[in-house]
């Protein structure tokens, strides 16, 4: 039951205004996380408390209220001063300050220490104790009233009752800080460095193939979606380590798409082009002077501009890719590497705008397309949180995959398989499958996970043996 907030026109002990009492209420509405703590909360001043820590970790020069400050607001008061009292309280306000993510995640992460640091103090002092739960009883019975008499204003003297209450509680809490501050200062560090973690996961999740682009990937998401999402990975084990995957996965990926430019640079000839990214540096040079930029300008639009011919697979690579994953019983211990796999495959599909589907399959499939690698914050909790379990069926998402390619959008995929797996596929389908491969011009690259591989490598063009997605034969993928 939540319990009734204590009223007053101005709930903040630090100096606020308008802008910042309404941006926190946009911020409220958006984070679940700091809804729930307003409900659980030791005090019935909790929302107040967190509006104020939020403008202390987002507002430029927060500073404590010289204004009298009433009795009820006392606790707030003396938390708030011993959190912005705090010697490393401004070294935590560099990744805080005007920041909207970082400070709604560090609200939630503060609010969650304080609330446990409250709880401890209340279960160690009897007193503490006792007067904790008499302002709640107290506050449980301001909200009867309040519901019997069908308005907002409850009893008068239960309302002052409640205010010495809190200035009583205020005194004693007082003491709890001064005797115990260290395990408090404690409790507040180990939240920014749970806020920093948080915000560092959701950049490797949405972190694409260019080096340090998780900033730029992060401004491109709607506030609401980065809060929720910070959300689920600070609360959920397995979102952390699939964001961690997806980061090392997403660097390695990075180096090889660039050694693959590299060595397709050094093996190509030159020919007349107008793409940025071939021209030879001569040509470069001549944009740079002056007197030969005009004559540069000319040739480059007309598509007479010297640059580096591409060959071979580099032109090919750059199709669609549909993803085969097998999510059968056994690879469940290998599920959040494969899930930060399957994001830093998707971040090169991202990159160089390719269609992008993801079959997952055991006895069944689930089967997701994005348009140019693009997946979406919901998508990325959906696929965290999806696993399909059961046997091993390798007709069944080839099968699907014939299906998707057939498509015009995913015409010359690259297909990747990838499984733990042995099975049985029949000839007749094999025959069929290796037809439409060539008709279709598209390659079969399969990760084989510690098992025998014959089977698959009777529909790929090429198999690596690995023994998890860690392993270096696995990068492979990356080079697609």
């Amino acid at each position: 039951m939540k319990l009734t907030k204590v009223k007053d026109e101005n709930q903040s002990v630090l100096n606020t205004d308008a802008f910042d009492k309404r941006r926190f209420n946009e911020i409220y509405a958006m984070s679940q996380g700091l809804q729930r703590l307003s409900v659980d909360g030791e005090l019935p001043t909790f929302e107040p408390l967190l509006a104020d820590i939020w403008a202390s970790l987002f507002k430029m020069k927060p500073e404590l209220s010289v204004d009298d400050i009433p009795e009820d607001l006392k606790v707030n008061q003396s938390l708030m001063q011993q959190i912005m009292s705090d010697d490393s309280f401004e070294y935590y306000r560099k990744y805080t300050r005007l920041d909207d993510l970082s400070s709604a995640i560090g609200t939630v992460k503060f609010g969650e220490k304080t609330h446990e640091w409250l709880k401890e103090q209340k279960e160690q002092d009897g007193d503490l104790q006792k007067k904790m739960q008499e302002i709640q009883a107290m506050q449980r019975q301001l909200q009867m009233q309040e519901q019997q008499n069908g308005t907002g204003n409850g009893n008068e003297k239960l309302q002052e009752d409640l205010k010495e209450a809190m200035s009583d509680l205020d005194s004693q809490l007082q003491l709890s800080l001064q005797n115990n501050s260290y395990s408090f200062s404690q409790a507040m560090a180990q939240a920014m460095q749970e806020t920093k973690q948080t915000k560092d996961s959701l950049k490797s999740l949405l972190d694409g193939t260019s080096a340090g682009s998780g900033d730029a990937e992060l401004k491109k998401v709607p506030l609401w979606d980065q809060i929720s999402l910070a959300e689920k990975i600070a609360s959920n084990t397995q979102m952390k380590e699939i964001a961690d995957w997806a980061g090392r996965f997403k660097q390695i990926a990075r180096n090889k798409q660039k050694s693959k430019y590299s060595e397709s640079m050094e093996r190509s000839g030159v020919t007349l082009g107008s793409d940025i990214e071939r021209l030879l540096p001569i040509e470069l040079g001549l944009y740079i002077h002056p007197i030969t930029k005009k004559d540069f300008l000319r040739r480059f639009m007309e598509g007479q501009t010297m640059q580096y011919e591409q060959k071979g697979h580099e032109v090919l690579g750059k199709g669609p890719i549909v993803l085969c994953l097998d999510q059968s019983g056994s690879m469940h211990k290998l599920d959040t590497q494969s899930k930060g796999f399957t994001l830093a495959l998707m971040s090169i599909a991202r990159k160089q705008k390719r269609d992008f589907c993801l079959i997952l399959f055991s006895t069944r499939t689930q089967i997701f397309k994005y348009e140019r690698g693009k997946i979406k914050s919901a998508d990325m909790i959906n696929l965290a949180q999806t696993f399909l379990g059961g046997g091993t069926d390798f007709t069944l998402p080839l099968d699907r995959a014939m299906n998707v390619i057939r498509e015009s959008r995913f015409n010359q995929a690259d297909l990747v398989f990838i499984t733990d797996g042995e099975d049985k596929v029949k000839g007749s389908f094999l025959e069929t499958f290796n037809k439409k491969k060539k008709e279709k011009d598209f390659n079969v690259l399969s990760l084989v996970i510690g098992c025998n591989a014959n089977t698959v490598a009777q529909f790929s063009d090429k198999v690596v043996q690995v023994k998890d997605f860690d392993d270096a034969g696995s990068f492979t993928a990356f080079e697609i």
